[in-house]
């Protein structure tokens, strides 16, 4: 089989990556795998971010509307968000580029498409807002919509400077990351002790709500499209930021990845003017059984410290819930974090006044952790593309600049959005999400096109992991429907 359009010799351009809208690429071998234990970070940054999304928050508000009868949907949303990772992260693997390069080499439009997709679901500053709000509830600033913006307003001012100074950000990102998942994790296993019972659990069984899942979603009243389709795409991180799972793995040096410059600080670090256009390797012996190796511990790191953690923590956080507010027939509105108050009211009066702040305060380090996963995210992803396809040649703007000019940005939108008056932390989490799980819909039929057609034919996505990809299409597909038919068309019709 003709591995090159002129054999592999030199300035060889590969058939496989499209090259119409894009340059094309060449050939590299691809570097040697590592062990496991050396490539553990890319999955764990991804896992703070859901966290503070699905896990902490809207799985837990549709828990204290329904009990556990929907965490069976949560389990199926972060294991088909596996898969997805996966065919995001294969391309990366096999040709250093991001999958959004991949998207623009299939169709030039795509650049701004995924611009906006990744920029407005998350200009919304929900998740700063709710670190201010849960930090409220422990310092008594919660009644006082001035004090806990300009709290959010700091926050977001204190993540933007954290990324700037570091060297390497991936570095600074990664390690920061950890230690927020281990705390959170610290907390969630002495939960499990004190504040839950085996009534607690038996609901998962119990409750599941399949037959009404078939015929629909639960009742609107209950849980509106806008939040499910939310927590679907949150189960799991969500949005672009699946997508930047390219940009992490490729920081991380991971197959392919390993040949494209890191972003670093324009202050402390020494940035490179090269734009992101990447290389395949050729599908000898040798480079095969290379890739046969990252393929094997890129699946072993995206399935134990992205799939098998999250789940625990939606399971264990939607536990409580169902163990507090849920149990006491309590109530609360989209708007806002009431039902987090309610929950650690109770853990407290339950347990000891103690645990009251420790919940709240968990939250607002699960929620700060979130917002400096989503501002890097979006630097990354809109200065990749960015670079790739319009700055290719620029040397004044490497990706870095764009980088920290694009986060930058995102927080003063976000502080203007805060100082307008919006500034309800759940509604605005619901928007976010709602909006993302929109753009998967999008992105993952586009995975099936790109892995189909524009990488080497031996790594072709094909058998289970192509029909669960169909499945997510599906799956996206229909709840995306479903919000615009029952949300979105009534609201700008007025008839909601």
């Amino acid at each position: 089989m003709a591995e090159t359009r002129a054999g592999r010799g030199n300035g060889a351009i590969s058939p496989d990556v499209p090259d119409r809208f894009l340059p094309g690429v060449g050939y590299r071998d691809l570097p040697e795998p590592t062990k496991l234990r050396k490539i553990i970070g890319p999955s764990i940054i991804l896992l703070a971010v859901s966290i503070g999304s699905g896990e902490f928050v809207l799985w837990p508000f549709i828990s204290s509307r329904v009990g556990l009868a929907l965490v069976w949907v949560a389990a199926l949303g972060i294991l088909t968000q596996y898969f997805i990772n996966m065919e995001i992260e294969r391309y990366t693997l096999a040709t250093g580029e991001t999958a959004v390069t991949g998207f623009t080499r299939l169709w030039k439009h795509f650049a701004w498409i995924f611009i906006l997709f990744t920029a407005i679901p998350w200009v919304w500053p929900g998740w700063a807002t709710g670190a201010s709000t849960t930090a409220g509830f422990v310092f008594g600033w919660e009644s006082s919509s001035n004090t806990n913006n300009i709290v959010t307003v700091l926050a977001l001012i204190a993540i933007g400077t954290a990324l700037t100074v570091s060297p390497v950000v991936y570095n600074v990102v990664e390690k920061f990351q950890m230690v927020m998942v281990a705390i959170i994790f610290v907390f969630l296993v002495v939960a499990i002790f004190l504040a839950t019972g085996p009534g607690d659990w038996s609901g998962i069984v119990t409750d599941a709500a399949l037959p009404a899942m078939v015929g629909g979603p639960v009742s609107d009243e209950a849980v509106t499209a806008a939040v499910l389709l939310g927590a679907l795409a949150f189960a799991g991180a969500g949005g672009s930021v699946n997508l930047a799972q390219s940009n992490w793995i490729r920081d991380k040096g991971m197959g392919m990845g390993a040949y494209i410059p890191k972003i670093q600080s324009p202050f402390t670090g020494a940035p490179e003017a090269k734009a992101s256009v990447g290389a395949v390797f050729p599908t000898d012996d040798e480079n095969m059984r290379r890739w046969r190796g990252w393929w094997r511990v890129a699946n072993q790191e995206q399935f134990w410290f992205f799939f098998v953690a999250g789940l625990i923590a939606i399971v264990i956080f939607s536990v409580l819930t169902v163990a507090t507010v849920f149990a006491e027939g309590m109530t609360f509105k989209e708007e806002g974090f009431g039902f987090i108050k309610a929950e650690g009211d109770i853990l407290g009066d339950r347990i000891g006044d103690w645990l009251s702040p420790t919940f709240w305060l968990i939250g607002t380090v699960v929620l700060f952790s979130t917002n400096l996963g989503v501002l890097d995210h979006v630097g990354r992803v809109i200065g990749d593309i960015v670079k790739t396809k319009w700055l290719r040649e620029s040397t004044r703007w490497t990706e870095s600049t764009l980088y920290f000019t694009i986060v930058w940005t995102e927080i003063v939108i976000g502080s203007v959005i805060l100082l307008s008056g919006v500034d309800e932390p759940l509604k605005l989490l619901v928007i976010a999400s709602s909006l993302n799980g929109i753009s998967m819909f999008v992105y993952c039929a586009l995975l099936i096109w790109l892995n189909r057609t524009a990488v080497p034919k031996a790594i072709r996505i094909s058998g289970l992991r192509l029909v669960v990809m169909v499945w997510a299409v599906i799956f996206f597909g229909y709840f995306t429907y479903f919000l615009v038919a029952n949300d979105i068309i009534p609201t700008l019709l007025g008839t909601k």
